[in-house]
């Protein structure tokens, strides 16, 4: 039996992008393929074990694995940027660590995460009191708030849910998430509310919340989609939610 001949083509897509998920993480895959849903962008999606709890422990373990994960992604692949999803664990491993961890072993011009994207966009928005809704309990909580003040915004209310079971950080009605962020943005001298955490299910009510509280809402899904999206000049679907695609 002879071989067929064939020809090799480009790479799938004009922009290629690369996303590390949260092995317990259920819904920021969701959303990326609903926000970056041209057919000119390519998405590659790996894992990252972490615990069943988010805890400063399992963040730090997490942290080991990370190398592992980037190297998952194709290989051949030539990455406008790669997103690690996690804004706690982004907090307590440092930004520059995760940018050094992935792009050691991913192919990649840009490496982003939630974090560093949601200060990048409320400075985008030009606001400068946050309120932060979280799920989490207060030790992955808290350096969250203090991140921000570091990098030079006022936090004078947070909220959280308690929460640090994964499975059930995913199943938080959004309808609990509106609640709470209407809690927090309807506090005297609040300008814009970001809603931490890739694995709430946020999309559905950001302009909903903007139309209501007048001011801009900022989640994690959304501003590492956001500065992704701006970083690689990737499309994103005319429907991505907020004042922030709007800029």
């Amino acid at each position: 039996m002879s071989d067929f001949p064939y020809d090799l083509t480009g790479p799938i897509g004009a922009r290629t992008l690369g996303l590390i998920v949260l092995q317990v993480d259920e819904t920021i895959e969701q959303d990326f393929r609903r926000l970056f849903a041209a057919p000119e962008v390519a998405l590659y999606v790996s894992r990252v074990p972490s615990g069943a709890e988010l805890t400063p422990d399992t963040i730090a373990t997490m942290e080991t694995h990370l190398p592992a994960a980037a190297a998952l992604l194709p290989p051949a692949a030539s990455f406008d940027a790669v997103g690690y999803a996690c804004t706690s664990g982004t907090t307590l491993i440092g930004a520059e660590r995760v940018a050094e961890l992935v792009g050691a072993h991913a192919t990649t011009r840009v490496v982003t995460n939630p974090l560093t994207a949601a200060l990048a966009a409320m400075r985008a928005l030009g606001v400068r009191r946050i309120g932060i809704v979280s799920p989490y309990i207060a030790s992955v909580a808290g350096p969250i708030r203090r991140a921000f003040e570091a990098g030079g915004f006022e936090v004078p209310e947070t909220l959280s849910f308690g929460e640090e079971i994964e499975a059930r950080v995913a199943r938080i009605d959004p309808k609990s998430i509106r609640e709470a962020a209407l809690a927090i943005g309807r506090k005297p001298g609040i300008e814009a509310v970001f809603l931490s955490c890739t694995n709430l299910r946020t999309l559905d009510v950001i302009d909903g919340l903007e139309a209501e509280l007048g001011i801009p809402v900022v989640s994690s899904n959304q501003a590492l989609a956001w500065h992704m999206a701006r970083s690689s000049e990737a499309a994103v679907a005319d429907t991505a939610p907020g004042r922030l695609f709007r800029l």
